[in-house]
């Protein structure tokens, strides 16, 4: 099979011919039929995450149908339509057991921790945990656009964020992950302000259903914050950082009002791992801090009927469909700030 291999991180990934690869005994083999690009594979090119190994194919937003089936698998025969989440659960850990499959303790990602979905094939482990199936409405490229940006985006506002009617909810960082949760927030009823540097991506963010916007270019964390408490009345209700550094880290924090809620979906890597948060204020407001890893498949039923029903439309956001030979240099473009807002979805 074709397939995008990275052969050393930060260089040129190339398209190169592959072994089509083993079905495992309790999963699956997908013909990918669409696949996000996503700034985490960007991280991953770039070396910023431990257990990926070279040479590797990256790719962990997808969508397909099922043409191989291990001996193991009990739910899923050959021709289902599926997406699945980043995080492959082994199902029976503490936390799976209890029902939070997004923090696995033995999870496997694909596109980190083995070969991912940029390919014309990826197999898939513990089918019967981890995949979803997709209703006749949702298309392949809306499929995956919503597996590791717009689940993150809806679980993290509707479980962590607890979003209501009215509530202000601000939004740090407009790519990939930052639209969805305009688009989730505003659709849930909230009053979304969007915070970038970048006006194309606050115009964006404006379609995606932001009442206000605010351009962060040369602004310090604290005048940040500062502008959102202007726009929202006081501060917001829920704030996210969707980017992912130190700078949108504090902001989004330092723009809550009191009992506020911070949530954390963009990764803190290369460097900003320990990012410090201001603290003093945590106390002194109750501010409550979350992180945000993905949605287990178990969740995945009521955002799939609202996109089904076309309450929800992530279809609206994916911008460009690309084929894999396009695919190296859209990643590179990844770290320039270059490329245009929205998603991208490649189809192999």
């Amino acid at each position: 099979m074709r397939a995008v291999v990275v052969e050393r991180f930060g260089e040129a990934p190339r398209v190169a011919e592959v072994p089509d690869p083993a079905c495992p005994a309790d999963g699956v083999v997908v013909r990918v039929e669409a696949t996000g690009l996503c700034r985490s594979d960007w991280h991953a090119w770039m070396g910023h995450d431990d257990g990926v190994t070279l040479p590797h194919v990256p790719g962990h937003e997808l969508a397909g149908t099922v043409v191989e089936v291990g001996p193991q698998v009990r739910s899923w025969r050959e021709g289902d339509r599926v997406t699945v989440p980043f995080v492959c659960a082994c199902g029976t850990c503490a936390a799976c057991l209890a029902g939070e499959q997004q923090v696995c303790e033995r999870q496997e990602q694909p596109g980190f921790t083995h070969a991912g979905s940029f390919a014309e094939r990826v197999a898939l482990h513990h089918a019967d945990v981890n995949l979803v199936r997709l209703p006749d409405a949702v298309s392949a490229a809306t499929a995956a656009s919503l597996g590791c940006r717009f689940a993150t985006a809806y679980r993290a506002l509707m479980v962590h964020g607890r979003i209501r009617a009215n509530d202000r909810v601000v939004v740090h960082g407009c790519g990939g992950v930052g639209l969805s949760a305009v688009m989730i927030a505003a659709a849930g009823g909230a009053r979304v302000v969007a915070v970038d540097v970048s006006p194309a991506a606050l115009d964006a963010a404006r379609d995606a259903g932001a009442e206000a916007v605010v351009d962060a270019a040369g602004l310090s964390p604290e005048d940040v914050a500062a502008r959102v408490v202007e726009a929202t009345d006081g501060g917001a209700h829920v704030s996210v950082d969707a980017l992912g550094a130190r700078a949108t880290a504090v902001a989004s924090v330092l723009g809550l009002r009191r009992r506020g809620r911070h949530v954390q979906v963009g990764l803190l890597l290369a460097g900003d791992e320990r990012t410090p948060l201001p603290m003093d204020r945590v106390i002194a407001w109750e501010l409550e801090l979350y992180g945000s890893h993905g949605m287990a498949a178990h969740e995945y039923p009521p955002m799939l009927d609202a996109v089904a029903a076309g309450v929800l439309r992530p279809d609206r956001l994916v911008t460009r469909e690309i084929g894999l030979n396009e695919l190296p240099d859209a990643l590179a473009a990844m770290g320039t700030g270059a490329g245009a807002p929205g998603m991208t979805v490649v189809v192999p």
